[in-house]
């Protein structure tokens, strides 16, 4: 497999390197992605709680813990994706970083924690994002957001609000808002 490698662009680890294995349905977001949603959502993550339902190279949630998120809980069901996470998570220190070796859906069905902010870019190709949608609102603390990545957006039922939206190249991005939590 070959390495491929991200730069974290904001917060405490900011210029660090994490790395990757190339991997059919892995795509990291881009920077300019990355940055545009850390601006939307401001620079500080302090006391923020995340959830990446997706892992796969982590990007999102390494900043998001980088810019002082207080606890970043990242999905990932294939096993050798979670081998470089973890081996990053070290390399970093990242000790407010959870791994959990899962099925996103049975993660949701398990879990009962709620977060600030959850991080949904599934593989293009399975199209999840309209189930995976319906099933967050439990999940989301009262002003909770869902980042959500693709190449092309599902229309959001009216339970959800479109608070901002992207596009960079062939990915497509939006933050959500639920209508149900407030």
């Amino acid at each position: 497999m070959i390495r491929n490698k991200v730069r974290i662009i904001g917060g405490e680890w900011r210029s660090r390197i994490i790395t990757f294995d190339s991997c059919a349905d892995l795509r990291p977001t881009p920077d300019r992605v990355r940055e545009t949603v850390f601006n939307w959502l401001g620079q500080d993550m302090s006391g923020k709680r995340c959830l990446d339902l997706f892992a796969g190279s982590g990007a999102m949630s390494f900043e998001a813990a980088s810019r002082g998120a207080a606890r970043v809980v990242m999905v990932e069901s294939d096993p050798g994706v979670m081998k470089t996470l973890k081996i990053n998570v070290q390399k970093l220190g990242a000790e407010r970083i959870e791994l959990m070796s899962m099925d996103a859906l049975k993660f949701l069905d398990s879990d009962r924690h709620q977060f600030d902010l959850v991080f949904l870019d599934p593989p293009y190709r399975l199209g999840l994002l309209p189930k995976l949608l319906s099933s967050l609102h439990s999940h989301l603390a009262g002003s909770g957001l869902v980042y959500i990545e693709n190449d092309s957006l599902p229309e959001v039922d009216a339970d959800w609000l479109v608070w901002r939206q992207g596009q960079a190249g062939k990915v497509r991005y939006q933050l959500l808002k639920s209508k149900k939590n407030g």
